[in-house]
């Protein structure tokens, strides 16, 4: 893999511009929608032939499933898991899917993680606040926004500034360290196109899947006031 091929994967080429001023990078939208698609294969092939004892494919899913619903009755309580568990199982999986996509550039050198886009970074972000309002509101009415004012209404800027840092802080966490893992690989595979880069893709699957747990977790972090309060 050549420095200029290696160089276009990392920074999202097939820019276009819908509206003056407006500019999607395609190779984002491209990934984003094989990242779905494989999500999409993998949970039909899981649950295709779904069988008592489970095997294969099936036996796989069911344990990251099992596995997560465990973290969120803990954290959420079993309403909690009930609620959200379609929401925070999807974004697990294409979180993790995708931000493994890009530890493969020895099968085409512009096949990156959606993840290591910013915008997707704050979509998943915002989306998760978004989502945590809406179930407080659902929860607990407008009196859910009451949080701003508490414990004084002098910290209504602080509160406010708190929950503009969330999102903040979740994107660049996810965006900062997939990009930083996959412009190393592409600096290891100019290095050395052989033994060193094969032992850093086996360190990034590892940190794929910490990275996805760590934003998963986080929205479960997040969520989960709203329940507590609730009760």
């Amino acid at each position: 893999m050549g420095t200029a091929e290696a160089s276009e994967g990392i920074i999202h080429y097939l820019p276009k511009e819908i509206f003056s001023g407006i500019v999607i990078n395609m190779q984002t939208m491209y990934m984003s929608w094989l990242t779905m698609a494989i999500v999409a294969a993998i949970v039909f092939a899981a649950t295709r032939k779904a069988e008592i004892i489970p095997s294969g494919m099936q036996n796989v899913v069911e344990v990251f499933v099992d596995w997560l619903n465990g973290l969120m009755e803990s954290n959420m309580g079993i309403e909690g898991r009930r609620t959200v568990a379609p929401f925070v199982i999807t974004l697990f999986l294409y979180i993790f899917v995708g931000n493994e996509i890009g530890l493969l550039p020895q099968i085409g050198p512009h096949l990156t993680s959606p993840t290591n886009d910013i915008n997707v970074a704050f979509g998943l972000s915002i989306t998760v606040s978004l989502t945590v309002y809406l179930l407080g509101v659902m929860k607990q009415g407008p009196g859910y926004f009451k949080h701003f004012v508490q414990p004084f209404a002098a910290m209504l800027p602080l509160n406010i500034l708190e929950e503009l840092s969330k999102p903040l802080t979740m994107a660049l966490r996810l965006f900062g360290n997939i990009l930083a893992g996959e412009i190393l690989l592409v600096v290891l595979y100019m290095l050395a196109p052989w033994v060193i880069p094969n032992l850093w893709i086996g360190f990034s699957l590892i940190i794929g899947f910490l990275q996805a747990f760590i934003f998963t977790m986080l929205t479960m972090i997040a969520i989960a006031p709203v329940f507590k309060m609730h009760h």
